[in-house]
């Protein structure tokens, strides 16, 4: 048996907004990410509904695929389960399949030995009739469908903060919720019933009210129904008395309900309730944990939910979650066909920690380095005829050709949405190729040349002194050292320069660029570090893509790299439903 309950897989069919759904969540904290309406929600709701501590929990049309009651929906899980859930002590006892990292696999081999391939695990599900009343099955290995008792569900203690408002069912002596295991007295909602019946609640009527329930009374007497009417409280289906009872708290002197106060506070103080339980570990649900915290409380409870032994599953939109989820949790990606991608740690962690709202754009736009981040900054600015994030495109430093192959890959694989802009190393061909066939225009590598020498390349020469010039961020002096010093020279006027290239039959052109790229090819040992530091004083820094961009335009090269740029363009502006353009508006 397992120490604490844990979802292997979790399949939805037809529930909600989602046709289709397969997911492998990993143990510990489970991040799920995506816009607005993607079915986060919804999966954590069916999970709430497989563990649904009642059997009188309600389903409606709307929890069926476009509300359509004429086929079932399905939520089924394949779980590890305590001992302490009592699945084997049902009615019927319950038989374990076997997990094998994928699914639920019969527990024998093909000559009906027994195989130990994977830890025993459960297949239990809930399914919404056509009827519009749940039932909740454990399908056993030998094909019989046998029902899951509310007793189990209530062990396995599924504890669920969502986004509403109220938001205190765990702070509340609910049944199955973590106050109703925290105190487990079975009697007390009876005693205090009895206790309450007591109470004659019809004499706190008023005047009027009285009157209308004496002829009541008598208007059953005379049709021979029960009479003798008064009030108090009763039992049968709908809120229980427990449901009246809470936990209050000291405040300014003054005893207040839980229930009254803030939501990010009823949220911490309901995972504090249900950590004090008894016994193993239940699984959690919170639908955007930032609801309500401040971000130093957000960094906290995160930190308590990843050191936690139960399984976590939440969402987000906040960025500084996101940032501080470590290494015992992981980030999921959801997408709008109901795919879900895994976004591993190894591959994200860098950007996750430097610029979190990647993963919250609509779509990410990565460039390799700073030139490439100006470079986008420009370009996407006139195409939108405004700031690209105001419609969901961030434009993002990838931090080096190595890291964004990595961050790209894993975002295609993940379905998040993204673009990229990068220079072509001549490394890892097979990868940037099969990325390229995935991305397709959405991804621009340079053909075999950095960004700077690409366009560089397309400024006509009468122009390249101008292109040199920075006289309002004082650079022009650094620009033409770096020349100077690549050609051996002291002085550092275009008139020495330009002797300099003649003699060493090099053109000013290819100079710049090697410059501009921080090229050490023919620098000596001790120059190879003061050469690469050439390319700060040019575009390799904060504002140089958007200089070099500017340039491009304003002498000339624009016409000679627009076929090769536009298709990137237009790709992003696709993306966000915007019309593709011919040229850059002015």
């Amino acid at each position: 048996m397992s120490a604490a309950a844990m979802v292997h897989r979790l399949r939805i069919e037809r529930f909600r907004g989602l046709k289709e759904f397969d997911w492998r969540p990993k143990a510990g904290m489970n991040v799920i990410l995506g816009g607005g309406d993607m079915g986060k929600t919804t999966i954590l709701d069916a999970l709430a509904l497989l563990f649904s501590p009642t059997n009188g929990t309600t389903v409606s049309e709307t929890d069926y695929w476009q509300r359509d009651t004429d086929q079932e929906f399905v939520i089924e899980a394949t779980v590890s389960l305590p001992e302490s859930a009592g699945i084997e002590n049902q009615r019927r006892m319950a038989y374990p399949w076997h997990w094998d990292d994928k699914q639920a696999v019969l527990p024998t081999g093909a000559d009906g030995e027994e195989v130990e391939v994977g830890a025993p695990v459960y297949v239990i599900r809930v399914r919404g009739t056509t009827d519009l009343e749940p039932s909740w099955e454990v399908v056993q290995p030998d094909g019989v469908i046998d029902h899951l008792s509310v007793g189990v569900r209530r062990q396995i203690g599924l504890v669920r903060l969502s986004s509403d408002e109220r938001n205190d069912r765990d702070l509340r002596l609910v049944y199955g919720s973590a106050l109703d295991r925290l105190l487990a007295d079975q009697g007390f909602r009876a005693r205090i019933g009895k206790e309450m019946a007591k109470v004659p609640l019809d004499k706190e009527l008023g005047q009027e009210s009285r009157k209308a329930l004496t002829s009541l009374s008598d208007k059953m007497g005379k049709n021979r129904l029960p009479t003798g009417l008064t009030l108090g409280l009763t039992s049968g289906q709908g809120p229980s008395i427990g449901s009246l009872i809470g936990l209050l708290a000291q405040h300014q002197g003054k005893d207040i309900p839980l229930s009254s106060w803030g939501a990010g506070t009823r949220r911490m103080a309901a995972l504090e309730v249900a950590s004090t339980t008894a016994g193993n570990a239940s699984p959690t649900t919170i639908d955007e944990i930032e609801r309500g915290l401040e971000p130093y409380r957000l960094r906290k409870l995160i930190g308590i939910l990843e050191s936690t032994k139960g399984q976590v599953f939440l969402t987000t939109h906040s960025a500084v979650a996101i940032a501080c989820v470590g290494q015992q949790g992981h980030l999921w990606y959801l997408d709008g066909k109901g795919n879900i991608g895994h976004l591993p740690a190894a591959k994200i962690e860098v950007q996750q920690r430097r610029d979190p709202e990647t993963f919250l754009a609509k779509l990410a736009v990565v460039g390799e380095g700073k030139t490439e981040v100006g470079l986008l900054n420009f370009l996407l600015g006139k195409a939108f005829n405004g700031n690209p994030l105001d419609e969901g495109v961030r434009i993002c430093d990838g931090q080096g050709s190595s890291a964004v192959l990595d961050l790209l890959e894993t975002f295609a694989e993940a379905n998040l949405e993204c673009a990229g802009l990068v220079d072509d190393e001549g490394e890892k061909l097979g990868r940037w190729k099969a990325l390229k066939a995935t991305m397709g225009d959405r991804l621009l590598q340079w053909p075999k040349v950095a960004t700077e020498g690409f366009i560089i390349t397309a400024i006509p020469d009468e122009k390249l002194e101008e292109l040199v010039e920075n006289d309002e961020e004082g650079l022009t002096g650094y620009r033409m050292r770096s020349l100077a010093e690549r050609l051996g020279i002291e002085a550092k006027d275009w008139s020495s320069i330009k002797a300099a290239l003649t003699a060493k039959q090099k053109s000013l052109k290819a100079l710049i660029i090697e410059a501009a790229t921080g090229a050490t090819d023919g620098a000596s040992d001790k120059d190879k570090k003061a050469w690469k530091k050439h390319a700060q004083n040019w575009f390799k820094r904060d504002g140089g893509g958007e200089e070099l961009a500017a340039k491009m335009v304003s002498l000339g090269a624009w016409p000679k790299v627009k076929d090769t740029i536009l298709p990137l363009i237009n790709a992003i502006l696709a993306a966000v439903d915007r019309s593709s353009i011919t040229g850059l508006p002015t």
